[in-house]
């Protein structure tokens, strides 16, 4: 299913970006095909992968060790839970169990021990007497510290008489004590527990009251409880008080709590009793009781004893009405009969849903990271100007990690089974692999997504972090209360799960319910006839997140094209589109006509020429660029900047153009535009025939470029780099490494293990001969050298020249240089680049002799005579300039067309016979005084218009 879906996406690229580009009629080598270039790709990134064996060891630790963690804890877990206190066994009812005889022991449920109750069978649950919670008060004694019940109503009256009637005087017990109890108001300080199994204040023996609105003369009974426990039961003092409203009784209630907390007791009120708007014909009441019993320990249930509080109200409502003699009487509670409870508590289904949830994103920095450190050191530019497709990129990058994703969740559910984790044993396997299958698919097309966002390293993995921990915390305790919480409206969840990280956490939520349910009823985990429930949130998930998943792949690769600078929003309308529209360039546009107008002849002649070439029925130059321009708009009031301005150059094969110019002199934007990294503003270029602005997929497969800064994988080494590149240029076999091998030689990266060092250790000057190495394999037609020779030491820049001199035979080479020395050794024709013009053209001898056109004479005297050898240098030439004058030694700049070397010459020796003659000397114009005077030139003119 996934190479199907892969080869899809291809096809789709292929429709979207295709473009009718003629065939170049000079290109000897055959472009490199799609199953070349992703099989180069593959064996990079599987080399790659091996560099970082460190690396992916600690990413698959990770899953392990949290599954021992839980492993482990469930082992604690389990061991705590074996001991008696969780089984149903026998017993001491009343002595320790070190000095209990076997004749005292119960076998069964153990009242005493209220967790193993819960775990014990019992058809025939026990009855207890109801009991009133009391608020804990110290110092109890009969008599003393009256128990307080509060009440309000719209009627005082009616209200008294109610009241009146709850609490009795009898102090009477008959001998079936346990049956008379349910004639009495019982209550007791102790708190409940979680069931009425085990009634705690009847099986620990603990002090059991009765109420009374008086106590004189009463003494405590005691009897034995169906625990086996003898209890006390006292009389405890009840008082009825009136408040005029229910927030007078919110407010006292607020300040005893307040002050019960601080003092450690209770406030001695029981619970209070609001009868509203209650009559003889009506009945309608409001009870408050203390919810901080149950608030301060999840294992206690205050609800339990509220019955006993609503059969009070109820009863003295009926005594009110019918008279003292009616009553309801509430004899005893019980729970519903149940069988033997296992405690099986599975740490990996409570904790898995955050913990997995962790696992799981774990993998989206590693994709992230690796997509944008590529984007960062300008990999995929690099490879993409190297004649790596679209598609093979696409197809490789991401079944890449798709397939490391996928060996990740491997051990990941391998080893969480091994050790008997139930989230995985108990549900379907199947499940588990679609759930897991479309998500790290969802994950991959996420990173790509987002990748388009950053451009540095550090903050794409700061921020991937913050949000793989943030989601897992924000899904523990946000998100599943609002999956928990019935009253919350189900559309919002559906919205929350569109974002990946929560949808991923619900669908790990409900294997971790089904597991836990399973595991303790017995009947196994989710099964796909369970997706069907309404109350199972897995179907959703997976519908969405495959949903999420098309359109995301689709969006990040749009994103790529658009992000990559090469094509515009609309190119999937590329018939639809407007042209460009510049119109607010008035000034500059007026200044570009004002410099063509006073254009140098040999520019001009370059004009020509390229018009010539475009009128041929074929381009037989391998470069050709007609009025080129590339505008960089204004920002923040500026106005707009004129990179290249209407450039016209032809290159034929085998020869070197080398471009010296300024820095800022447009020289690199140049390059960007003729490697496809940004569009011409206007105009048009043709590399081997092939239009920049839409056959750029065509020309890369011709094309070698060393940028200007180096764009090297640091961990590979300068072998693996020359084999990835050699590849993509479609180099197999003996061929490539032959190839590889003279290359590495050429370049001195042959000897010394250097070819076989990782390029992170390489020096500067090894990475730029790496640079230039990978420009030239595989015999491009065209090459692009950005200052190649930058950071070398002199012997390897001539190792180099001697490359680029034996390579330019037959290939055409465009290079950038600020060495006027590695100009006049490499190109066969310059050009000076100033303020983004091409301000003269031609070879080096005819660059001087057209721009330089001036001997520089030179003579040191002692300072007596300085004003002879000015006069001697006005004779050979009035136009005789004095350029530089200190201590004796003066330069004069002879102007060629008015003076004779023998006349010089003869001169010197006319003055060598009047006057002592220190050192003298005359050279010709050098390079670099043509390149200074025509930068200068060209920057007045410019600062003029």
């Amino acid at each position: 299913m996934m190479q199907l879906y892969l080869n899809l996406i291809i096809k789709s690229i292929g429709a979207v970006s295709s473009v009718q580009c003629p065939v170049s009629t000079m290109q000897n080598h055959a472009r490199a095909s799609f199953c070349t270039q992703a099989n180069a790709l593959l064996r990079k990134n599987l080399t790659f992968q091996k560099r970082n064996v460190k690396t992916n060891v600690r990413l698959v630790l990770f899953p392990v060790i949290l599954c021992l963690l839980l492993f482990w804890i469930q082992s604690i877990i389990d061991t705590q839970i074996d001991k008696p206190d969780f089984k149903c066994g026998c017993g001491c009812g009343r002595s320790s169990e070190s000095d209990c005889p076997d004749s005292e022991k119960v076998c069964g449920v153990q009242y005493s021990n209220p967790i193993q109750a819960a775990s014990c069978a019992i058809p025939n649950p026990p009855e207890w007497p109801p009991l009133m919670q009391l608020p804990a008060t110290p110092n109890r004694t009969t008599n003393s510290s009256p128990f307080t019940l509060l009440f309000t109503a719209h009627n005082l009256s009616f209200a008294r008489n109610v009241s009146a009637n709850m609490f009795g005087t009898m102090t009477h017990f008959s001998t079936d004590l346990f049956s008379s109890l349910a004639m009495h108001l019982l209550g007791s300080e102790s708190t409940p527990g979680t069931n009425n199994f085990v009634e705690l204040a009847f099986s620990l023996g603990l002090p059991i009251y009765y109420l009374q609105t008086k106590c004189t003369g009463s003494s405590p009974v005691s009897f034995s409880s169906q625990a086996g426990v003898y209890n006390e039961i006292r009389c405890a003092q009840a008082l009825n008080l009136w408040r005029n409203s229910s927030s007078e009784i919110d407010s006292e209630l607020y300040k005893g709590y307040e002050r019960g907390n601080k003092e450690g007791h209770g406030n001695g009120i029981v619970s209070a009793f609001d009868f509203l708007n209650s009559n003889e014909n009506r009945y309608n009441v409001s009870i408050w009781y203390n919810s901080s019993y149950q608030r301060d320990s999840g294992t206690r249930n205050v609800l339990l004893r509220i019955p006993r509080s609503i059969n009070l109200i109820s009863n003295s409502y009926l005594q009110c009405l019918l008279g003292p003699g009616a009553k309801m009487l509430f004899e005893f509670v019980k729970e519903m009969p149940k069988s033997e409870t296992r405690f099986d508590i599975d740490v990996a289904s409570l904790l898995g849903s955050l913990f997995f949830t962790w696992v799981v994103l774990q993998l989206f920095p590693v994709v992230l990271t690796s997509l944008v450190y590529e984007k960062q050191q300008k990999l995929r530019i690099m490879m993409k100007m190297h004649g790596l497709g679209d598609g093979p990129y696409w197809m490789i990058s991401y079944g890449y990690f798709l397939a490391i994703s996928v060996i990740y969740m491997l051990c990941f559910v391998i080893f969480g089974s091994f050790l008997g984790l139930k989230i995985f044993t108990t549900n379907e396997y199947s499940i588990q692999f679609v759930f897991y299958f479309i998500y790290i698919n969802l994950q991959i097309v996420l990173a790509f997504l987002v990748a388009s966002i950053f451009s540095n390293v550090k903050t794409a993995t700061v921020t991937a972090y913050i949000g793989v921990f943030g989601t897992g915390l924000l899904g523990g305790f946000l998100f599943q209360y609002f999956v928990q919480n019935t009253s919350f409206p189900r559309g919002w969840i559906i919205v929350m799960e569109l974002y990946p990280g929560f949808a991923l956490y619900r669908g790990l939520y409900e294997l971790a319910q089904f597991s836990f349910e399973g595991s303790s009823s017995g009947i196994g985990g989710m099964k796909w006839q369970d997706l069907s429930d309404n109350t199972n949130g897995m179907k959703e998930v997976l519908i969405i997140m495959f949903a999420e998943w098309k359109l995301m792949l689709f969006a990040a690769f749009y994103i790529d094209q658009v992000l990559s600078g090469r094509k515009s929003p609309l190119f999937f309308l590329r018939g639809c589109q407007k042209k460009p529209l510049f119109q607010q360039l008035d000034t500059q546009m007026q200044v570009s006509k004002v410099l063509s107008q006073m254009e140098k002849p040999d520019v001009i002649q370059e004009k020509e020429k390229v018009e010539q070439l475009l009128l041929e029925p074929t381009i037989n130059h391998a470069i050709v660029c007609d009025d080129l321009k590339k505008v960089y708009p204004g920002r923040d009031g500026n106005s707009d900047k004129f990179a290249v301005r209407g450039l016209f150059l032809s290159v034929p094969q085998g020869e070197c153009f080398g471009m010296l110019g300024p820095n800022g002199a447009g020289k690199t934007s140049f390059i960007n535009m003729m490697i496809g990294r940004t569009k011409p503003t206007s105009g048009r270029a043709f590399v081997q025939g092939l239009d920049i602005r839409t056959c750029m997929d065509g020309i890369y497969t011709t094309m070698g470029v060393c940028p200007q800064h180096d764009l090297l994988w640091e961990s590979l080494t300068g072998r693996e780099h020359l084999l990835f590149y050699g590849r993509l240029k479609n180099l197999k076999g003996s061929v490539l490494t032959q190839a590889v091998e003279e290359s590495l030689k050429s370049l001195n990266l042959f000897h010394g293990g250097v070819a076989d060092k990782q390029v992170g250790k390489y020096s500067g000057g090894m990475k730029r001969r790496l640079s230039v190495a990978i420009s030239l394999i595989g015999d491009p037609r065209v090459v692009y050298m950005d200052e190649p020779s930058s950071g070398l030491d002199p012997a390897s820049r001539k190792s180099l020249w001697n490359v680029v001199q034996h390579a330019k035979q037959n290939r055409a080479i465009i290079l950038t240089t600020h060495s006027m020395e590695e100009a006049e050794a490499l190109c066969d024709r310059l050009g000076i680049f100033v303020n983004g013009s091409l301000q003269c053209v031609g070879n080096a001898k005819q660059l001087k002799a057209r721009y330089g056109g001036t001997y520089v004479f030179t003579m040191t005297t002692s300072s007596y005579y300085e004003k002879d050898v000015e006069n001697m240098a006005q004779k050979l030439t009035p136009n005789a300039k004095k350029i530089y004058h200190l201590s004796g030694t003066q330069k004069f700049e002879l102007p060629k067309e008015d003076v004779r070397l023998a006349d010089v010459f003869q001169a010197v020796d006319a003055a060598k016979r009047k006057f002592t003659v220190s050192a003298w000397g005359l050279v010709d114009t050098t390079l670099e005084d043509v390149f200074i005077k025509v930068a200068r030139e060209a920057q007045e003119l410019d600062a003029l218009s």
